[in-house]
């Protein structure tokens, strides 16, 4: 009886998968509908011995997808939700996607992207070998709640017979493994960019996970990434097994270095992206790809998950940034690229939808982003877009921005064609996937050199 519910789950999965593509649809319905049939389908699939799981509040998406193209180069046969669904219906529909009627999944890699409140409902029926913790964060926190309430939902996925790969520099991932055995580190040096003093407008390090005490810092390279360490437990940043040593940008050439010796060349060195790459170059060798060939692999990959995206608009050209949504890290390292680029810029920010995946119009995450970063930087306009302009426009007041550079627009549109013919500077955008298309459907995209 078993063996026939898990042949009509398989069966049901591969039939509605068949029909959502041919209908553009997403890829969770399949899933859904399998587990209705066999709830624990994922227990009865034959995995192969090499699966990864990443999870955290940025950067899954990249890094998944960094990991996969390193592992194809290498001649891996590699199947991963590449549709970004992470939670567990969509989990189910790609593994069954790619497996046999039989249940026997016929890749040589599992690649998973896992959602960080999730991960505990998927590791229920299968362990991935090495789970990928990239960071931690305030991120949609009317579901996620504070990233401490996340941390102890990620502990309840994390099982003994995982290898964990953990970000060195955060505290609230490297709390996984204090005194586990094992774990792999990846993290970053001290670079000319870190800060001695905190800068933003909370402070999630300050202090220790595991016993509350103040935090001491020797330097941030952003947020409450940096190098920490407890002042009454002893819980500090460990040392890494894979670094990054230097990123460097002059303009007409940007790379990164691991490890003091494996240089890769990259279109974008900001810190979120290099520590994306920094996670891949780690978990692939992890799985037994040679350092300098994973490297090599990394070098000037281009991401086709569509999160950084050169344009023109007019005679001018411009730089889409997507941030998330609800999570002020992501739009501070946004703006950091922004604030550091020399050229003559301006920039426009656009919220007009907060979520794809649930109605909120809770905007009070806008007040923990550090917009105050921009007075001081030389932008000639700064356009604000979508329907919650105003709340932008709130928010750059207090920030103390000279209102004299900011303009205001309801319509994407109409931000669009002010920005097309009144300005004759770079354009950086910054928005969302929620709104992305709102302003690509009007620019055109260039690749990426």
């Amino acid at each position: 009886m078993k063996k026939v519910r898990v042949f009509i789950s398989i069966f049901v999965c591969k039939i509605i998968r068949g029909l959502a593509k041919l209908l553009g649809r997403g890829s969770s319905l399949p899933g859904k509908y399998a587990l209705k049939i066999c709830p624990d389908i994922l227990s009865q699939l034959k995995l192969p011995e090499i699966s990864i799981a990443v999870t955290g509040s940025n950067g899954k998406t990249s890094t998944v997808e960094m990991i996969a193209h390193v592992l194809r180069s290498s001649g891996l046969k590699v199947a991963y939700n590449k549709e970004g669904s992470n939670q567990i219906e969509g989990v189910v529909t790609f593994l069954i996607g790619d497996a046999t009627m039989g249940g026997k999944v016929k890749s040589d890699v599992i690649l998973l992207e896992a959602d960080e409140r999730y991960s505990r409902r998927i590791f229920e029926f299968f362990h991935p070998k090495y789970f990928v913790i990239n960071n931690l964060y305030r991120d949609q926190m009317t579901r996620n709640g504070h990233p401490e309430f996340i941390k102890s939902v990620i502990s309840e996925a994390v099982y003994d017979d995982m290898t964990l790969i953990l970000n060195a520099d955060d505290p609230l991932a490297a709390s996984f493994g204090k005194d586990r055995e094992g774990t792999i580190w990846f993290g970053a040096d001290k670079l000319p960019t870190d800060k001695t003093v905190h800068e933003g407008i909370y402070n999630d390090g300050k202090y220790c996970p595991v016993c509350k005490a103040p935090m001491e810092y020797e330097y941030y390279h952003y947020n409450h990434i940096g190098k920490f360490k407890c002042t009454k437990c002893g819980f500090a940043r460990h040392d890494t097994d894979h670094t990054l040593t230097a990123a460097e940008d002059n303009g007409d050439r940007a790379s990164i270095t691991i490890d003091g010796k494996y240089e890769i060349p990259v279109f974008f060195t900001g810190i979120y992206h290099c520590y994306n790459i920094l996670a891949a170059f780690t978990a692939a060798v992890a799985a037994g790809v040679e350092p300098g060939k994973a490297a090599e692999a990394l070098g000037g990959y281009i991401l086709k998950s569509g999160r950084i995206s050169d344009f023109s608009l007019g005679k001018l050209d411009g730089r889409l940034l997507l941030s998330k949504h609800e999570n002020s890290v992501s739009y501070d390292r946004s703006i950091d690229v922004v604030v550091s680029d020399k050229r003559k810029k301006s920039v426009m920010i656009i919220v007009d939808a907060i979520s794809r995946k649930y109605y909120t119009s809770d905007s009070s995450w806008l007040w923990d982003i550090n917009f105050e970063k921009l007075c001081g930087a030389d932008i000639e306009k700064i356009v604000l877009a979508g329907q919650y302009c105003d709340d932008l426009a709130v928010r750059f007041e207090l920030a103390g921005i000279d209102s004299s550079k900011v303009e205001i627009f309801e319509q994407v549109t109409d931000a669009a064609e002010y920005c097309k013919h009144n300005l004759d500077s770079f354009l950086y955008v910054i928005t969302c996937f929620s709104d992305k298309e709102k302003i690509l459907s009007i620019v055109t995209r260039r690749e990426l050199a």
